[in-house]
């Protein structure tokens, strides 16, 4: 019996990682040819990438992975994917499309493999979860809802009324699944005091970005809420050339297929969609501030020398940085490049390199 008809037999769930994002809110350690999730952010020598894989290690509960990426990064995924072991797959999107055909074709491959009642849990390749061990015990708690047909996805209890994510409202229990609670509303990244309020009110999380459902289940629900995206993203992997472990999507079938979120496309207008409550020291990194507040400030990373400094974060990987009696910044320098702002605006990286394009045009 084969690694795969193994897989499909023993119920195992399907790892599927994301690992197409920029992380350009992390410039200039990020870049698009090394975006944050194949550096080292964290420290002990492994990428974000490499973590997440490692979350997922487990061939007792949990199959070999697949991996959708950027064809621009196919060898450093393909790299890592050699110690996954047979039946690892890396689906290699020729132009960026967001998140809902990624995983439509995800699970399309899923199901030709596994079976249409395979279990996918989705996660992107960039985010930090210091509690495995919570986050396994989420997983487990969302099993029963993910194969009575229901699109899990899994909330973040908040530590505090963050602008920077949006939220999920728990609605009721979902019947004979406890620690589960269907998905009353999403709601976009709120104002401060609409996030404070939700917090204070007990009954949002955080949307983490990380589902669980049966490969039928969200095919299905694709074709019914974004039929041209399902399409399009089945069409492209059923026309992909192939090369070991690397599947290439057909280029002029997916570069026609609409560019939305699986969020957007699917979650949001479905009424079977559930939640699980967590709390495994999650965050996704999606800022500079945020790497602060995970690793702190007093550690600088580095050649950094700092004199009467308080509450920055410095970071650089070569040029010795040096500072003095400055309060509440971030500076960080890779290479030749060097980025200096103050602490809760590193969201706005993105027009900052924005602006740096229009004047380098």
């Amino acid at each position: 019996m084969g690694i795969a008809s193994h897989e499909a037999k023993s119920g195992l769930i399907v790892p599927v990682v994301l690992s197409g994002g920029g992380g350009s809110r992390l410039w200039p350690f990020s870049t698009i040819d090394t975006p944050k999730q194949f550096l080292p952010l964290l420290g002990g020598g492994q990428s974000l990438f490499e973590l997440a894989l490692g979350r997922v290690s487990d061939r007792s509960r949990f199959g070999t992975p697949v991996v959708v990426a950027s064809v621009r990064h196919a060898d450093i995924c393909a790299g890592a994917l050699k110690h996954e072991g047979e039946g690892a797959r890396l689906i290699l999107e020729p132009c960026a499309r967001n998140t809902a055909p990624a995983i439509v074709m995800a699970a399309a491959e899923v199901r030709e493999v596994h079976g249409d009642d395979a279990l996918m849990l989705v996660m992107p390749s960039d985010h930090v979860i210091e509690n495995v061990i919570e986050f396994h015990a989420a997983i487990a708690k969302g099993e029963a809802a993910a194969r009575a047909g229901y699109l899990v996805t899994f909330g973040v209890r908040p530590t505090g009324p963050d602008t920077g994510y949006g939220y999920l409202h728990m609605g009721d229990d979902v019947a004979a699944c406890p620690g589960v609670r269907k998905v009353a509303q999403f709601v976009e990244k709120p104002r401060l005091d609409v996030a404070e309020c939700m917090v204070a009110g007990g009954e949002h999380l955080w949307n983490a970005g990380i589902f669980l459902f049966q490969a039928r289940t969200i095919l299905d629900q694709a074709r019914e809420h974004a039929p041209a995206i399902a399409k399009a993203a089945v069409d492209a992997l059923s026309g992909a050339g192939r090369d070991g472990v690397r599947t290439l999507p057909d280029a002029s079938l997916f570069e026609h297929c609409p560019s939305e979120s699986i969020d957007y496309a699917v979650m949001e207008r479905s009424p079977r969609v559930a939640v699980v409550p967590m709390a495994p020291g999650w965050s996704d990194l999606g800022s500079w501030d945020a790497l602060a507040t995970l690793q702190g400030t007093e550690d600088q990373v580095g050649p950094v020398t700092t004199v009467d400094c308080e509450s920055c974060y410095i970071r650089s990987d070569g040029v010795q940085v040096a500072a003095l009696g400055v309060r509440d910044l971030i500076i960080v320098a890779s290479g030749g490049r060097l980025l200096i702002l103050p602490r809760g605006r590193s969201q706005e990286v993105k027009a900052l390199l924005s602006a740096m394009d229009s004047m380098a045009a």
